[in-house]
C-alpha cells in the first residue's frame, strides 16, 4: 500500500478534556500486517507514581507527517472529584458519553480506518473504570486503553518533538501538563528517560487553590507540593546531579498554551501562532502571577480563555513556572502536537 493515504483517529481522554485527531498518513504498511500499538516499551510498571522508561524506546523520529483532517477538543472534566473518591462520578461519566458521540459522528462522516483511544490520568486512578470502559465501547465500538504513565509519555514524546528539530536543538524535555498529572520525558531522537507525577491542573487547584482567588496560604502549599513532584521527576529524566547544559524545554497541553498565548497578549487562540513559540521565564512568572490573583470571572474575559479551563489554569501555570524553576531552563517552547499525535503514528508503527 505504498503511497496511499490511511486515515487514522486518535482520541485523548485526560483527567479535563477528550480530544480527537483525525489525520491523513501515507505509504502506511500492510494493513493485513498488525501495527505495533506500543502497550509499554519501558522496563518500569508505569504507575501514578511513574518508573522510568529506559533509553532507547522508540520516539517515532522517522514518522511519516501527519496531515490534519479534524483537531477538536472538549472539556468534560472526567477526573472531578478523583483525588479525593478515587472513583469517576457519575455526571462526569455522562459529560464524557456527550462529547464521544459528536466525535463517533466524525469518524462515520471522514471515512475513518483506523481508531485508537487511549485514557491517561484519571482512568489509572479511579476505582470504577470498568464503567467508563463500558461506556466508551457502547458510544465508540472501541475499547479505550487506560495507558500506562510510561505510554503515555512515549507516545507524548513521539507526538511532540516532530518537526522541532528546526525550532529548538535536542535533547528535549517534554512536559505535558495534564489534569491528574503530568509527564516528563528527556530524549533526541528517541526516548531516553521517562516519569509520570500525580500533579496537574485540576488536581492541584482540587487539593490546593480552593478559593477564588485563591489564598497565600493556598498558594504556598501548592508551590510546596508541585516542587517536590518536579525535583523528584527531574531527580529521574535528567539525573541527580543534573550535569551539563539544561535541555530544550517544550511545553505541552493546552495551560501551556493558554499561558503563551497570554504571554503574547493574543486576541483570539491562534494554534498556528502558538505552536513552537518561545516564551521567556519573566513572561511565564508574570502571567502565572496575574492568574492567581485574578478570580475566575476575570480570567473568563481573557480573550484566549477556554471557559472550561478558566478555574484550574492557575494551577497549571504555577506548575509550568516552577518546572522551569527547578530546571534552570530561562524559556519553554510550546506544542500544538503531543499525545494525540503520537496515538495516530502508533496506528502505523511509527510511534
Amino acid at each position: 500500500m505504498s503511497g496511499v493515504a490511511t486515515r487514522v483517529a486518535g482520541i485523548d481522554c485526560g483527567t479535563n478534556a477528550v480530544r480527537l485527531l483525525i489525520a491523513d498518513l501515507p505509504d502506511l504498511p500492510d494493513p493485513l500486517q498488525p501495527a505495533d500499538s506500543g502497550t509499554g516499551t519501558g522496563t518500569g510498571t508505569g504507575t501514578g507514581n511513574g518508573l522510568a522508561t529506559e533509553a532507547g524506546s522508540p520516539a517515532g523520529s522517522a514518522a511519516a507527517p501527519l496531515t490534519d483532517v479534524v483537531r477538536r477538543m472538549e472539556i468534560v472534566r472526567l477526573g472531578e472529584g478523583v483525588d479525593r473518591t478515587r472513583r469517576l462520578a457519575p455526571a462526569a461519566i455522562e459529560r464524557t458519553r456527550q462529547a464521544l458521540t459528536g466525535y463517533a459522528a466524525e469518524l462515520a462522516a471522514h471515512g475513518v480506518e483506523r481508531v485508537r483511544m487511549c485514557a491517561t490520568s484519571a482512568s489509572r486512578d479511579a476505582d470504577n473504570a470498568d464503567e467508563f470502559v463500558a461506556m466508551v465501547q457502547a458510544t465508540l465500538g472501541v475499547t479505550p486503553e487506560v495507558v500506562t504513565g510510561d505510554e503515555e509519555a512515549r507516545l507524548t514524546f513521539a507526538g511532540a518533538v516532530g518537526g522541532l528539530a528546526a525550532t529548538a536543538s535536542a535533547p528535549y524535555l517534554v512536559v505535558d501538563i495534564g489534569g491528574g498529572s503530568s509527564e516528563f520525558v528527556v530524549g533526541a531522537d528517541t526516548v531516553h528517560r521517562a516519569v509520570s507525577v500525580d500533579v496537574g491542573c485540576v488536581r492541584m487547584t482540587e487539593r490546593h487553590l480552593r478559593a477564588d482567588p485563591p489564598t497565600p496560604a493556598q498558594i504556598a502549599a501548592a508551590e510546596r507540593d508541585i516542587a517536590a513532584a518536579v525535583d523528584r521527576a527531574l531527580s529521574v529524566v535528567t539525573g541527580p546531579d543534573r550535569s551539563g547544559p539544561p535541555p530544550t524545554l517544550v511545553g505541552l497541553a493546552g495551560s501551556v498554551t493558554t499561558v503563551a498565548g497570554i504571554a503574547l497578549r493574543l486576541d483570539s487562540y491562534r494554534a498556528d501562532r502558538l505552536h513552537h513559540a518561545r516564551i521567556s521565564y519573566d513572561q511565564v512568572a508574570e502571567v502565572t502571577a496575574d492568574l492567581l490573583a485574578m478570580p475566575v470571572g476575570q480570567r473568563l474575559r481573557i480573550p484566549v480563555m477556554h471557559p472550561g479551563r478558566a478555574d484550574v489554569i492557575a494551577a497549571g501555570a504555577l506548575v509550568l513556572r516552577i518546572v522551569m524553576e527547578r530546571a534552570d531552563v530561562s524559556s519553554v517552547v510550546a506544542s500544538e502536537h503531543d499525545i494525540l499525535d503520537g496515538i495516530c503514528l502508533s496506528l502505523t508503527g511509527s510511534a
